[in-house]
């Protein structure tokens, strides 16, 4: 797992903000040939091709058309690359209007905006950011974001705690959304590895012996043309989740 807030944090905080003491080619004299936006996108589309495994600053240097050392006058490593990486995502992404005015429909839109943002750059499954980067980005997406729970009589602690478990949930649907597309050139759909697994499975499974589990497998089976389905069980955990926050909603306002 990759980890936000691994390099040196007072450098990313300054690059994040764009300090000019900070941020090369602001001081005097000759500007440099690049700069931090670029390297930033050229990684990001890196990630976005290959995966975040293939980021480096070779790669990336390579991409620009540069030496690989003069990246570092931009940046000190990948810990720090990653954070404007990550913070650059935040800051773009898309923000839909809700189906209404209720907080149930700002929740929703947030949630699906999550959801659309991991599956523009599948490599954020792959990021823990328990160190956020703590940038313009993110910040602005977490004031967005705890407007639509504001003014519902939930205490701050709550408010954080509430978003904290909505997208959680967005994640972990993302992270599994991710594994069940097989790759380009990959050998098996989950179809055919489905089909694959059958005769053996005719033979050594008892449906007698695990009634319920076959009884309920043959039937989401049915539905969902496979074991998962990442849509299916996005709307179903939406729902549960709303619930639950409306039930907690409903306490405090009462």
């Amino acid at each position: 797992m990759n980890l936000t807030g691994s390099g040196d944090p007072v450098r990313t905080l300054a690059l994040l903000w764009r300090e000019p003491a900070d941020v090369p080619g602001s001081q005097r004299g000759p500007r440099p040939g690049l700069d931090l936006r670029a390297l930033v996108e050229a990684a990001i589309a890196l990630a976005d091709a290959e995966g975040l495994d293939a980021v480096s600053m070779r790669r990336v240097a390579q991409l620009l058309g540069v030496s690989p050392m003069s990246l570092y006058t931009y940046v000190p490593g990948k810990g720090e690359l990653l954070d404007l990486m990550v913070d650059a995502c935040y800051a773009r992404m898309e923000r839909r209007a809700p189906a209404d005015g209720s907080w149930r429909a700002r929740l929703q839109a947030i949630a699906d905006d999550h959801r659309a943002l991991f599956r523009s750059h599948p490599w954020l499954v792959d990021v823990s950011t328990v160190r956020p980067p703590l940038g313009p980005g993110l910040m602005q997406k977490y004031e967005y974001e705890l407007r639509a729970l504001d003014g519902l009589g939930l205490t701050d602690l709550e408010m954080d705690a509430a978003l904290s478990f909505l997208l959680g949930f967005v994640e972990t649907i993302a992270r599994a959304d991710a594994v069940s597309r097989p790759a380009a050139g990959d050998l098996a759909s989950d179809a055919a590895w489905w089909e694959a697994q059958a005769p053996l499975l005719a033979r050594v499974f008892d449906p007698t012996r695990f009634p319920t589990a076959a009884r309920v497998g043959s039937a989401a089976g049915e539905a969902q043309g496979a074991a998962f389905d990442p849509d299916l069980a996005y709307g179903f955990g939406m729902e549960r989740a709303l619930d639950g926050l409306a039930l907690l909603i409903a306490s405090r306002r009462a």
